[in-house]
């Protein structure tokens, strides 16, 4: 507790601190100094308890003394006592050397973490004070017993209001004024800096009788350590920027636009946030620690979406405590998962954030996909949108060749130009994706092995379908081009939208198609036909050709009977379609695409919404959809002339069926050779589907027969499916239950 001021008077004033804790250990001797004076002054009010009692109970000589005595507020100040003015002149000595160093360490760019901390949160000499105070007995434990002797209570070695307020404030309105230091909206607690603690058996204890403590992460922060709050580890993460600008694959308009946001806000002392909208991998987190390299900051990354799982007042909580986190790491805060506070529940806990986002200094970061305006909030700080879009044909097959570069060490660029046109990825997806090749190619070999463009197309596929299979059903194709029978204008058309697909990129991107058009980049197509007609297998070929993924539309998850719900589920099934690069496959689509109804009550207004909301969202989709229907005049006309094509599948012809007939048999299928399959053709009016369930009904009843399967097997299977396809009919006009066999 001796501080020995004549030594350090003769250390020059001149130089400042080597660093933060010589700093800090100068400012613990001016608080030594201050506590010395107030164990003096206790020294003279002692009233002759039996010291080896002191503490531990109140002697009657000691009430008599309260009784009458003057109040402090009754009582004017004291003057100091001769022998103790040489302590009052060495604090005042010792704080005018510790100004004069912090000035040269300011002049020399030495960082003190407590004058930092003092400017970082506003605090005043009071504040920085009674933080030393708590802080003392952290760092040395003979503090206990200085502060339970000041307290006259062997069990109070921690200080409590009252002593603080005894060891900083010279009277007693200065007591007074001090207190609005240490309410809760005050700087010491809304921050988290200090925590005042009552004793939990007693019933809501005054003010005075909580006990101050310095919050861990405040201490670790003053004694150099820069590890995040451990309650923050879960959600947050600390990143040393290393991205430049100059090496980011952006648009070429948004690089000024950057560069000039970075030269502006140099300075860090206002509060300006960022949103960057779009899609996952297209560069946002890269950007911003680009901004922040710049900016000769760090980045705090944290995952917002994570942080949901709090209710709304510990989410506030944990807001508070990134801000603090972000001050503490001098780092710019990037919220991730943004969008996922925008549905209509998540309302509160938006308001938390956007709370603390007003008054925070220094660059915010808010990374999400959906489009947001923060019209009602954020009016006292800077608020800038920057969309990243995802990167255009080309970009994707540089992407390509920079990330295969050493995995595939001559992949040819036909190889990439079809990886870049099938999967419309961004640049972070290309990671993923050749991430996960390699992995697919150790599974598939005992050693390492080179990675093939087989294992990049399925890698591709499963970055592509993760969240899709939890909204449809995965198909997986089994069909080619030989295995449909269509008229020769039919399967020209879907060669056609095949080409549509493949050489997509090259007219959109290549060619400037793109820039011409708004809306209806995607494909849209109709398969209308009667049941069995090919519809859902043409979807099987078109999938196989183009090596995109297909799945099938369970309508029963998607229409709701509640107002609104089908409107959001069809939204969430077309931005997870976009993101997937996979067909849709609507079948029976006539009971969702069907005729708008006239208008006779609130359900059949809002059926008549979400077929508008569904126009409107086909426009704007930029992916494949395919809907199938039986009843093309059921379909609205208003939606089907949106369509870029129609293809209509006719009941097959003779020729056709003929056709159908003879290739719906597997190869080992033992077959009598006494079979007609002309006369089947001629006589049986039935679609390629129906076709398939007669020859499966047939090979079962040939399996429990001899094995092999004859026109009697056929004839009879003809009737059971022709039970229930009533209009498949005989030739002559007969039911197919007739006559003709």
């Amino acid at each position: 507790m001796h501080v020995n001021i004549e030594a350090l008077r003769k250390e020059s004033d001149r130089e400042g601190y080597p660093n933060s804790l010589a700093h800090l250990v100068e400012e613990l001797r001016r608080l030594d100094l201050m506590i010395r004076f107030q164990v003096e002054q206790v020294k003279r009010m002692a009233l002759g308890v039996t010291p080896e009692f002191k503490g531990l109970y109140i002697a009657e000589e000691e009430i008599d003394a309260i009784l009458a005595a003057d109040k402090p507020w009754d009582t004017p100040p004291q003057p100091v006592p001769p022998d103790l003015i040489p302590l009052i002149e060495d604090r005042q000595a010792l704080e005018e050397r510790i100004a004069a160093r912090k000035a040269a360490s300011q002049r020399a760019g030495t960082e003190l973490r407590l004058e930092r901390l003092r400017q970082l949160f506003g605090l005043c000499p009071f504040d920085v004070d009674a933080l030393l105070l708590c802080l003392a007995p952290e760092l040395d434990l003979q503090y206990e017993k200085l502060y339970a002797y000041l307290q006259d209570d062997l069990t109070k070695k921690r200080p409590s209001v009252n002593l603080l307020l005894d060891l900083l404030c010279p009277t007693f309105e200065a007591k007074l004024q001090a207190r609005q230091r240490l309410t809760p909206g005050a700087p010491l607690r809304i921050h988290d800096l200090l925590h005042l603690v009552s004793d939990p058996a007693r019933l809501q204890p005054p003010l005075l009788s909580h006990v101050g403590k310095v919050g861990e992460r405040v201490e670790h922060y003053l004694l150099g350590i820069d590890e995040i709050d451990p309650r923050l580890v879960p959600y947050a993460r600390h990143v040393r920027p290393e991205a430049r600008l100059d090496n980011l694959r952006l648009p070429p308009a948004l690089i000024p636009r950057l560069r000039r946001l970075a030269q502006e806000h140099r300075r860090l002392d206002a509060g300006l946030v960022l949103y960057f909208q779009g899609p996952y991998g297209v560069g946002k987190q890269t950007t911003a620690e680009a901004l922040c390299q710049k900016l000769g900051v760090g980045l705090l990354v944290v995952d917002g979406e994570r942080l949901l799982h709090h209710d709304a007042e510990a989410f506030a909580v944990m807001v508070r405590l990134l801000a603090r986190e972000a001050l503490f790491q001098w780092a710019a805060l990037y919220w991730s998962n943004f969008d996922a506070l925008l549905a209509d529940d998540k309302r509160p806990w938006l308001e938390a954030l956007l709370r603390i986002l007003e008054v925070r200094q220094g660059v915010t970061f808010l990374a999400g996909e959906a489009l947001w305006e923060p019209a009602d909030a954020l009016h006292t700080v800077s608020f800038l949108r920057f969309e990243f879009p995802r990167p255009l044909y080309a970009e994707r097959v540089e992407l390509w060749r920079t990330v295969l570069d050493g995995v595939i060490p001559r992949a040819l660029d036909s190889d990439l130009q079809a990886l870049a046109n099938t999967f419309r990825f961004s640049g972070g997806q290309i990671r993923d994706a050749a991430a996960t090749a390699r992995h697919l190619a150790r599974r598939r070999a005992a050693n390492p092995t080179r990675v093939t463009m087989a294992d990049l197309v399925a890698a591709c596929r499963l970055q592509s379908n993760r969240n899709l299979a939890t909204l449809a059903q995965k198909v997986t194709p089994h069909y080619g081009w030989g295995d449909i029978i269509l008229p020769p204008d039919r399967v020209q058309q879907l060669r056609e939208i095949c080409h549509a697909v493949k050489y997509r990129a090259h007219v959109y991107d290549t060619w400037g198609f793109d820039r011409q058009l708004s809306l209806g980049k995607g494909l849209s197509i109709l398969f209308a036909g009667a049941s069995g007609t090919g519809k859902t297998m043409a979807a099987e070929v078109l999938a196989g050709e183009l090596g995109l993924d297909l799945y099938k539309v369970d309508l029963a998850t998607v229409v709701s009977k509640y107002i609104g719900d089908t409107e959001k589920n069809l939204a969430r099934l077309f931005a997870e379609a976009e993101t997937a690069n996979a067909i849709l496959f609507f079948d029976e689509a006539d009971a969702l695409f069907g005729k708008r109804s006239e208008v006779r009550d609130a359900h059949g207004c809002y059926a008549n919404i979400e077929i508008g909301y569904l126009l409107q969202r086909m426009e704007t989709y930029e992916g494949i959809v395919i809907l199938a229907t039986n009843l093309r005049k059921n379909m609205d006309d208003a939606f089907v002339r949106r369509l870029q094509t129609i293809v209509e599948f006719p009941w097959p012809g003779v020729e056709d069926r003929r056709r159908i007939w003879e290739g719906v048999w597997p190869p080992d299928t033992p077959r009598s050779p006494d079979l007609d399959l002309d006369g089947l053709a001629r006589h049986f009016e039935l679609a390629g589907g129906h076709i398939r369930n007669v020859a499966l009904a047939a090979a079962f009843l040939a399996a429990a027969d001899q094995g092999v399967a004859t026109m009697a097997h056929l004839t009879h299977a003809v009737r059971r499916v022709t039970l229930v396809c009533p209009w498949a009919t005989c030739a002559e006009g007969r039911g197919a239950s007739g006559s003709c066999t």
